[in-house]
């Protein structure tokens, strides 16, 4: 797609005063050719084409302009990615095919927006998290085990499931991106292994017992099936990520499927390949290195009899941990009301984007004046690198803009190199001031890939737009401008602005239905006569060598902008009588709406603005507030809230379904592994005390409450249920063994308390680079790893205190059969 700022791509024929029809035009080769076209003959005399008009090399009709840094006017392209292309792919191939080109002396192409930077800059970000998180959770592995070749078993299960992860991303068709990889936990991955391998290492140190590979048999029985469920419920929970529509489908399927498929090879890896290694590699410990059949490091037997004193102490206190914990859920879930919402946060692609709106009916020429004024206010800030300025629509209308609008492409230096402002929104704050002092333009401020997407999801760009049916243009523009009269006082409002509809020059042609059935004519005359003559109409093309050249007829300039010459235009009725315009129809210049806008077959008129800050859901609940109490809507009348705010509003709807499914899946794995109701609600517990640490989590970070981290939650549900799983079967186990349920469930606690550790600082260490970044797109990620590594907080003191502490309420007492690990 090009724009062309000079576009000589036809010929135009202008008419003289009279009118001719032109016979036999054919193919011209030249301007003499067009010339001698006879249009007349009559009594042996011939009226040639070029005595009745001017004939003229001209440009075509221009819609648009491309300028650039204030300098004037410029050529601009634009690659297209074709649907299902590899967008970093085509732009290597592009930037490859550019560098080939031999341009003429003075010519350059410069590119002023390249996707590829975001695409490499989150690619970087992804990168980088993933080896500092297999990094972390390699160290707490060597930590806890304190053995090479056990962490190295549990190690190995990370590629290899990584590799089934992007088997599932090749048949599902995802691509290795932000979303599919970026909420990849290596911790989370492992932890079947983790709990696998950890128990191995136990049985291998107890005395007493058969060769190591009878030992590691024993014990793979033992927690295959809690590992098996347990997995599997971390998986389940991912599953309704599945349901969700529009914009959050897009960006969560594909990590739900990315991490689907990885967890599936961990779990087949932790359950056939880990065994068979461990039985190669694992060897028993002597009788000194055993101490007595415990394997564990001094430091954590320490840190193992620790945790029975406090537990002792917890079990003594029952009722004042259990008020205490109660106490926080309480204050965590009525927190939510308070806390910020958002639907996602804004990813910062390193530009901007601002679009400019200038009154309707500008010409060309003062929309291309005023665009060199913008722009020299914008290269006035040193943070800005560059500015291209893209007015109307193109050659090829892949914009539909008017030539009162336009967008300028902002590329920035450096953030190093920036002098008067630390951040991006405070730039564009300073930004929004220096360009309100030229009069009658409004801006909107946005990125390249935002403006995209929110203009094929809604088609506004902004965070919150208000729009208003009805049946009257003048009276839905009173109830705009009062509109946004409220918006602008509710704070958090930036760069408030309502649709220019109105105040455009026009050309009214009101017919005289009888006078023209008195000639025989037809509405279809007028028009068809009109369109040729003032729009202009291509009658022939014109050939010069391979190029061909459209020739188009019109009137002149100055016929075509007056009223009443226009009225003098004649018409050939069908009994030959030549008819004058002005004889049939009124022809009066009056204003009239730039557009009228439709959506669901009303007219509608729409109110938007940004919001900088506050969080997107307080703000509309004001705002909300303020309009019904200000504006009185007529009967027939309505308002409808959409922009980014209708984007959170569907995802919440979707999550109200997706979350309680999500605890019902969790629910009747559980019931499937314990075929006990009651310790199934005893593990469920963990899921709203995971809430606790992940609510807190977001306040101490002043995090909103957004889609990514409502994702987050989901994510949590499973892996705090995995240790709860974990804990309560290797208690039933040492209860069929014989042991008294208070001294089974002291036991059981303390020998998984490693595992429980292992996992939940693995998981919770895995999220821990996606929750500290700051590069390209961390912003995306960081409200969902927050949100897992706040709730395993929590949820693994449930599991370590407040589960032993419930087990006896939800176990029948006298019952002496359990389940095996």
């Amino acid at each position: 797609m090009t724009e062309n700022n000079e576009n000589f791509g036809g010929g135009f024929i202008e008419h003289a005063e009279q009118q001719y029809t032109i016979f036999g035009l054919g193919r011209a080769s030249s301007e003499h050719d067009l010339a001698n076209i006879v249009v007349l003959s009559q009594n042996g005399v011939s009226v040639l084409l070029g005595d009745v008009a001017k004939i003229a090399v001209a440009p075509m009709p221009r819609q648009g302009a491309v300028m650039h840094d204030a300098n004037g006017e410029a050529v601009a392209g634009m690659v297209i990615l074709l649907k299902g292309a590899d967008a970093r792919r085509v732009i290597q191939s592009v930037k490859a095919k550019i560098g080939s080109l031999r341009l003429p002396p003075g010519v350059a192409l410069v590119p002023f927006y390249d996707q590829s930077q975001v695409i490499d800059g989150t690619l970087h970000t992804v990168k980088h998290n993933l080896i500092e998180a297999g990094i972390l959770v390699i160290a707490v592995l060597l930590l806890f085990l304190g053995d090479l070749r056990a962490a190295f078993i549990v190690a190995l299960v990370i590629p290899l499931s990584m590799l089934v992860g992007f088997i599932g991303m090749s048949l599902f068709g995802v691509s290795a991106n932000l979303m599919s990889l970026g909420a990849i936990d290596f911790g989370m991955i492992v932890d079947g292994s983790v709990v696998m391998v950890e128990y191995f290492v136990r049985r291998l140190a107890e005395p007493g017992l058969s060769d190591s590979r009878q030992r590691i048999r024993e014990a793979a029985y033992e927690v295959a099936r809690p590992i098996l469920f347990a997995v599997t419920i971390i998986i389940a929970v991912y599953i309704p990520i599945f349901t969700l529509q529009g914009m959050e489908s897009r960006m969560f399927r594909p990590m739900a499927i990315t991490v689907c498929s990885a967890l599936i090879g961990s779990l087949l890896f932790a359950l056939t390949l880990v065994p068979a290694l461990s039985s190669l590699i694992l060897k028993v410990p002597s009788t000194s290195e055993s101490r007595g059949g415990d394997s564990e490091s001094a430091w954590f037997i320490g840190l193992r009899d620790r945790y029975r004193h406090s537990l002792d102490w917890v079990i003594a206190h029952r009722s004042e941990v259990i008020g205490a914990a109660v106490m926080l859920l309480v204050v965590a879930l009525g927190s939510l009301h308070f806390i910020g919402t958002e639907f996602m946060p804004r990813l910062d692609e390193g530009s901007i984007v601002v679009t400019s709106r200038r009154l309707p009916g500008i010409s060309l020429t003062e929309s291309i004046s005023l665009g060199k004024q913008i722009e020299r206010v914008m290269m006035s800030f040193p943070e800005i690198k560059g500015v291209v300025t893209k007015l109307g629509r193109p050659d090829l209308a892949t914009e539909a803009m008017g030539i009162y609008e336009s967008d300028s492409y902002l590329t920035l230096n450096p953030q190093s190199a920036w002098k008067c402002c630390r951040s991006k929104d405070e730039l564009i704050g300073k930004l929004s001031t220096a360009l309100s002092t030229i009069p009658g333009v409004g801006y909107e401020f946005t990125q390249p890939m935002e403006m995209r997407m929110d203009e094929a999801l809604t088609g506004i760009r902004g965070d919150v737009a208000i729009k208003i049916f009805g049946d009257d243009i003048d009276l839905l523009q009173n109830l705009a401008r009062q509109v946004l009269s409220v918006i602008s006082t509710v704070p958090g409002a930036f760069n408030p602005q309502m649709e220019q509809t109105s105040g455009v020059p026009q050309l009214q042609i009101e017919i005289n239905r009888d006078e023209l059935a008195r000639y025989g004519l037809n509405v279809s005359d007028v028009r068809e006569m009109i369109g040729t003559l003032v729009g202009g109409m291509q009658v022939s093309e014109m050939i010069i060598g391979q190029q061909r050249f459209a020739i188009a007829l019109r009137l002149p300039e100055s016929r075509r902008n007056d009223a009443d010459r226009l009225g003098n235009l004649v018409l050939h009725a069908p009994r030959g009588e030549l008819v004058r315009l002005n004889q049939i129809a009124d022809l009066n210049v009056v204003n009239s709406p730039e557009m009228i806008t439709r959506e669901d077959a009303r007219r509608r008129l729409m109110v938007q603005t940004d919001v900088r800050g506050t969080d997107l859901g307080s703000f509309v609940a004001a705002a909300q507030a303020k309009v019904a109490a200000a504006v009185n809507l007529p009967y027939g009348y309505s308002v409808v809230w959409g922009g980014q705010f209708e984007n959170q509003q569907r995802a919440d709807r979707r999550l109200a379904i997706v979350l309680p499914v999500s605890i019902l899946l969790i629910f009747a794995l559980l019931v499937a592994t314990f075929e006990n109701v009651g310790q199934t609600f005893l593990i469920l517990l963990i899921v709203p005390f995971a809430l606790v640490g992940g609510i807190a989590a977001l306040w101490l970070r002043g995090i909103n409450l957004n889609l990514s981290a409502s994702i987050g939650f989901i994510a949590l549900f499973g892996v705090a249920v995995l240790n709860g799983v974990v804990m309560v079967s290797h208690i039933n186990l040492l209860r069929s063994q014989g042991l008294p349920i208070n001294r089974a469930v002291r036991i059981g606690a303390s020998d998984r308390l490693r595992p429980v550790m292992m996992t939940a600082l693995a998981a919770s260490l895995g999220f821990i680079p996606m929750a500290m970044a700051t590069s390209t797109g961390a912003e995306v990620q960081r409200p969902l790893a927050t949100v897992v590594i706040g709730g395993l907080i929590t949820a693994t003191i449930l599991t370590l205190y407040l589960l032993p502490l419930f087990y006896p309420w939800f176990s029948p007492r006298d019952s002496t059969a359990g389940q095996q690990e």
